[in-house]
């Protein structure tokens, strides 16, 4: 699997890293089509990435993998069982209701970011600690952020795809300098894929709130 399969820009590309890339563009579009097999896919491709990254001395990006890889099981469940309570007007009671495409309120969002800024220092500073990584501040920010993003997809919250854009821009600046070539291509896809992800998901809001408007 490390073997070469073809070089890009002088720079040889695995096997590995190819199969992990096709895999992951297939895995993105089925989250922006909410279609719950993105979670299987999900658990594959990062259990590929991780070995890769690994490989790569990007120990961030590897353990955020193997997060990936453990919370595709909780997300599948959320996609096929997952429930969000709503509040029922008629009755002032809170029902819980098959999960949705949603958006957070402004407490949720000061919540998410700060919650993002607090595992960027716990991230940095514990692989500076415990890794030679020699970017342990930019891995860490990509690690925090992927970590908040993935639990706002689990949970259908549509911030989940501006954060991916953030970490997705970063990275592929973080993979450039590792000579990942490959995988920063896939990353520029990425950000294409979360740019059509939030405007899918937005229109599915949209809709969704006028159905429910009284």
């Amino acid at each position: 699997m490390l073997d070469t399969a073809f070089t890009l820009l002088g720079t040889a590309v695995t096997w590995l890293e190819l199969i992990a890339f096709v895999l992951a563009i297939v895995n993105i579009a089925c989250n922006v089509g909410e279609i719950h097999w993105a979670w299987p896919l999900t658990f594959i491709t990062s259990l590929l990435y991780a070995w890769l990254f690994f490989a790569s001395q990007l120990y961030g990006e590897a353990g955020v993998n193997i997060f990936f890889a453990a919370s595709a099981i909780w997300g599948w469940w959320q996609w096929l069982r997952g429930v969000r309570p709503t509040q029922d007007s008629a009755k002032e009671s809170t029902l819980p209701v098959p999960l949705a495409v949603a958006s957070l309120d402004a407490q949720a969002w000061q919540t998410t970011l700060l919650a993002w800024a607090l595992l960027w220092v716990a991230c940095s500073v514990l692989l500076h600690a415990i890794t030679d990584s020699n970017v342990p501040i930019v891995d860490g920010f990509v690690t925090a952020g992927s970590l908040v993003s993935t639990i706002l997809l689990g949970r259908k919250y549509i911030e989940n795809w501006p954060l991916w854009l953030i970490v997705n821009a970063v990275s592929i600046a973080l993979f450039v300098y590792k000579d990942l070539h490959l995988t920063a291509i896939l990353y520029a896809i990425f950000m294409g894929l979360a740019i059509w992800g939030w405007r899918v998901w937005w229109h599915k809001l949209a809709a969704h709130k006028k159905f429910n408007s009284p």
